[in-house]
């Protein structure tokens, strides 16, 4: 496979029947993304609520936003392969606003895809139209990559739950709608104790945000108490079958988190050997553009080598999902090399740019702050590795 003047393979090989749909979207981050990031006052401040509202709305009338989700929910009813193409075209595009444009971690959840038809109509159908964003309530001091092993407690009482406890790194919580917040529930001497997921509007009462957590990348997180939050029954999410069950039905969105993860950080690593390509033709040394030197093209090469077949590998991973083909070390593999390689990626680019990639404001300074998260989230990489050692037999 060849590489572009722009340091990045030809595109609609990959994309194969969704060239079209990639190019489209592509064009709506150059035409109206970018002139409002570029407006932004800093590369790494979040993006004010009214403008991040702004992308998601507007990227939901175009189809884009949440698209895996069914029509009569207001998606576009895309396969997963199509949805990671188009956080792929986000990572690589450079602007900052695109990711917006996708649901993400402030978007619809699958988890209220197994929800009750109320439960959708009144929180997942806005969630999808870009008209309402939640948070996620799972990780604990104590509970993060173990993220089941759980001390925030939901117990039955006449009216419903009661929910105590301390979530910790949630995103987007002080500008969230609702919360999902999964629980450790005690389901009686007949059945061991399971964990339960609720949805909870933001201003319930007893639930408040506590510590504010400034990440590497500029994105801050939160912690979330919760003290003596008193729920109706209609709360836990997919009624009376979640109970207990916030696990099993989490267990078929892992997989296409992780594959969307795995997408995006694709994407990122190409944007970044775009940016070392351009800059060893471009910068010269010794009377040469540093381009002709062989240890900057053993970073350049390397880089691209790796993004390539990370590519191949998350491509062949949603196509097996779309297939029906579930296999949760293929996405969980996908995963954990995207997210190495756009480190490495990075890391490489910045070397190749020297001290001008390391001030603060240059875009590789800052990717190289928000990447170093994507080995984290979604399981860290050495739960992917857990993942895969398993599936080859090795318990």
């Amino acid at each position: 496979m060849s590489i572009t003047a722009s340091g990045a393979a030809p595109s609609s090989i990959l994309e194969g029947g969704h060239a079209d749909l990639v190019d489209s979207f592509e064009s709506f981050i150059r035409r109206e993304l970018v002139p409002l990031a570029a407006d932004m006052p800093e590369t790494d401040a979040l993006p004010p609520a009214d403008l991040r509202s702004y992308v998601r709305k507007r990227s939901a009338a175009l189809g884009f936003y949440a698209g895996e989700y069914p029509e009569e929910l207001g998606g576009s009813d895309m396969p997963l392969t199509a949805v990671v193409l188009l956080h792929h075209a986000a990572g690589r595009s450079g602007c900052a606003l695109a990711p917006y444009a996708l649901g993400g971690s402030d978007g619809p959840s699958p988890l209220l895809r197994n929800g009750t038809q109320e439960q959708i109509e009144r929180y997942l159908v806005p969630l999808v139209r870009g008209e309402m964003t939640r948070c996620l309530a799972l990780t604990e001091p104590h509970a993060g990559s173990d993220a089941f092993r759980l001390t925030t407690t939901a117990v039955r009482d006449p009216d419903g739950w009661v929910l105590n406890g301390r979530k910790t790194f949630v995103s987007n919580a002080d500008r969230a709608d609702i919360s999902l917040i999964v629980t450790a529930t005690d389901l009686g001497d007949d059945r061991p104790t399971g964990s339960t997921a609720f949805v909870v509007p933001m201003e319930q009462p007893g639930l408040r945000i506590g510590q504010r957590y400034e990440g590497m990348s500029g994105e801050p997180m939160f912690e979330l108490l919760l003290d003596d939050v008193r729920l109706p029954p209609d709360a836990v999410i997919g009624g009376d079958r979640g109970v207990g069950a916030a696990t099993a039905l989490a267990i078929d969105s892992l997989s296409r988190g992780r594959l969307i993860v795995a997408a995006m950080c694709n994407g990122i690593a190409e944007h970044a050997v775009r940016l070392g390509l351009e800059y060893a033709r471009s910068r010269t040394a010794f009377g040469e553009p540093i381009g002709t030197y062989q240890h900057i093209q053993e970073h350049l090469v390397s880089s691209h080598a790796e993004v390539e077949s990370s590519k191949l590998l998350t491509l062949a991973s949603a196509q097996l999902l779309d297939l029906g083909r579930e296999a949760p070390e293929n996405a969980a593999l996908a995963k954990l090399t995207a997210s190495e390689t756009a480190v490495r990626a990075v890391d490489r680019a910045l070397q190749i740019h020297g001290a001008t990639g390391w001030v603060r404001g240059h875009p590789l300074e800052f990717l190289y702050r928000h990447v170093r998260m994507m080995t984290i989230i979604e399981g860290t990489s050495e739960v992917q590795k857990v993942i895969v050692a398993k599936a080859m037999g090795l318990h």
